[in-house]
């Protein structure tokens, strides 16, 4: 089992220990691990990478991420099993007509293939490699013998970019934990609008901000990361009131889901395990129309997508959410269960590493 770097908390995480978990007699190679993960508990076996200040920079590690990849000694493997967001696809363990290499990708490295979904793509840094970047990835993932990609924009990012087909398989979500719901002395009336994600510019955490001063709402925004000083300081601008949880717990998390009328998400993600997880709660999402929302949520049955960045768009569609049946939107979310993606991530495995 191979993962690129291994964050605390993410959904590419989340998705290669639910993999890891269908083999758990597989080794795990990671490059490395954030300080606060349980390396020896969850079994990684991290590269060298792990013991320099690479690790405080992805933009100036992609370069090395490949060499790395190509140059690790696993011993004598049957079957690699990537999860891959940038160049675990190119790991290779033993000789291509010995060893199944199946790789399930999250997308082609954001950074080298796609920055402008992205602001941190744009690193300056990257500009003058990065097309050296996209052809390594292209010549050394040939070995690859199967893909399966996490939405159906990406399953067209793989024929785009790499000239391969594949199997589309949505990533899992706890969905079983975020619909029970919370004790009664718990519950929170639907009050307020909810932005969860890392505080990240390409979140668009302002967006949603003026979205809430325009529907007059509460916002309050779960999650953490580099732009919270920005945030707080812009949230002191808008006419708003908006509340920080800064890194709450699952069960807290739910509870935020569960009280909230709308979950705001106007990015562009790949598939985006977050709407998932509200859908879940019985809460409809108000997101853009693109990318993962185009799969996981209905409009105008599980929540409504807007094509405009304006927050007045945002906050219309908010005025709308009444009408939409908190059953109905539990019970789509159904459809990207754990459940479901252990047996046709099973059904994949059996059938490409025979």
């Amino acid at each position: 089992m191979v993962h690129e770097w291994f964050g605390a908390t993410g959904g590419a995480e989340s998705t290669f220990l639910t993999m890891a978990d269908l083999v758990p007699h597989a080794q795990r190679f990671v490059l490395w691990a954030d300080r606060d993960v349980p390396v020896d508990r969850l079994r990684l076996r991290q590269s060298w990478m792990a013991r320099t200040p690479l690790t405080r920079s992805k933009a100036l590690a992609l370069p090395f991420m490949p060499l790395v990849w190509r140059r690790w000694d696993g011993g004598p493997v049957d079957v690699v099993i990537s999860s891959s967001h940038a160049f675990a696809h190119t790991a290779r363990f033993g000789p291509p007509e010995r060893t199944r290499h199946l790789s399930y990708v999250h997308s082609p490295a954001r950074y080298v293939w796609s920055p402008g979904l992205d602001s941190r793509g744009k690193n300056p840094l990257l500009a003058l490699p990065r097309r050296a970047l996209q052809a390594v990835d292209v010549r050394l993932s040939r070995h690859v013998h199967a893909y399966a990609a996490n939405s159906r924009e990406v399953q067209q990012r793989i024929r785009r970019f790499w000239n391969r087909d594949a199997v589309v398989i949505h990533p899992p979500v706890d969905v079983d934990f975020f619909a029970a719901a919370p004790p009664p002395e718990r519950a929170q009336p639907r009050e307020y609008l909810l932005g969860v994600g890392r505080w990240v510019p390409y979140k668009n955490f302002d967006l949603m901000m003026e979205t809430a001063a325009e529907a007059g709402l509460p916002l309050i925004i779960a999650g953490s990361g580099p732009e919270e000083s920005r945030l707080r300081r812009a949230a002191e601008r808008v006419s708003a009131q908006v509340t920080f949880e800064r890194r709450p717990t699952r069960e807290r998390l739910r509870e935020l889901y569960w009280g909230a009328q709308a979950l705001l998400f106007p990015t562009h993600e790949d598939f985006g395990i977050v709407p998932v997880e509200a859908q879940a709660c019985g809460t409809p999402v108000i997101g853009l129309r693109g990318g993962g929302l185009l799969e996981t949520v209905r409009d105008g049955e599980t929540g409504h997508l807007v094509e405009s960045m304006q927050p007045r768009a945002y906050a219309a569609a908010v005025r709308r959410v009444a009408d939409l049946r908190a059953d109905r939107i539990q019970h789509h979310a159904e459809e990207f269960s754990r459940a479901r993606f252990a047996a046709r991530m099973s059904e994949w495995i059996a059938h490409e590493s025979s």
